[in-house]
């Protein structure tokens, strides 16, 4: 079970939840009412607010923070592009021998990097791509070393084996910003404040004489697609937002590579 399928389990049960407290709530409140009709709702306010101000702060953060991950890392796609590119061009600095068959390998590793993210959410798959980009990385770095050994080819240490370093580092970079998401306790103190606001509202809501389910489900859905989108953010190869689009400037960097 990939990551989002837990993101959609995980929005579902809240949702349930808050509709099952919501009615407990409610319940809990109307017997209180029956019995202490003055006091019911004597200094809650402050108490509701309380909470119901600290789920929107926790909601604003973390979707804040999904928001801000997800735009670095499609940052990072652009930058790898550029690294490559910047690569690929000072290949002409080598003797045309040596730069023919380096260019071969980088065709092979971009595509290989491509390969990685296309299999996703197949995890096994792509980590096993990325293994294979990390085997091409080796062999593009020794036949560079060897290249930049030879008589004429001067200029080539000192420009193309740092703009190699430079596009090695990214695909480290790349592939720990895939890790780079909020502790688990964040996501849980999140479903528990939705749960008592839940029981909190359903609370408030037993002077009506009946449910007003639109207030009930309204409530219990826009905060469940909240917390959904936001898992999305973070996780943005499995679910419905994507960055699957920001790939094509490797795509054209890669049709570029005659």
């Amino acid at each position: 079970m990939n990551p989002m399928s837990y993101g959609i389990l995980f929005a579902g049960g809240l949702f349930l939840g808050m509709l099952l407290l919501l009615e407990t709530g409610r319940r809990v409140g109307i017997r209180r009412l029956s019995q202490d009709p003055e006091g019911a709702r004597q200094g809650l306010g402050v108490v509701d607010g309380a909470v119901f101000s600290l789920l929107g702060l926790l909601i604003a953060f973390t979707f804040s923070g999904a928001a801000t991950r997800f735009d670095a890392r499609r940052l990072l796609i652009v930058e790898e592009a550029n690294n490559i590119g910047t690569a690929w061009l000072r290949l002409d600095l080598l003797p045309p021998g040596s730069a023919s068959s380096l260019r071969e390998l980088f065709r092979q590793y971009l595509d290989s990097r491509l390969e990685t993210y296309r299999k996703l959410p197949d995890l096994e798959a792509a980590k096993a791509e990325l293994a294979r980009s990390a085997k091409l990385q080796g062999e593009i770095w020794s036949a560079a070393v060897a290249a930049c050994r030879g008589p004429d080819s001067q200029p080539a240490p000192m420009l193309l084996l740092p703009a190699l370093n430079a596009m090695f580092d990214i695909t480290t970079t790349r592939t720990e910003a895939k890790h780079k998401h909020p502790p688990p306790i964040i996501f849980a103190m999140l479903a528990v404040l939705a749960l008592v606001s839940s029981l909190l509202a359903g609370y408030g809501m037993a002077g009506g004489k009946s449910h007003s389910w639109v207030h009930i489900i309204g409530f219990s859905a826009v905060v469940a697609v909240t917390v959904y989108v936001i898992m999305d953010l973070e996780y943005p190869r499995l679910g419905l937002i994507r960055v699957d689009s920001d790939d094509q400037v490797l795509i054209q960097l890669r049709e570029s590579m005659k």
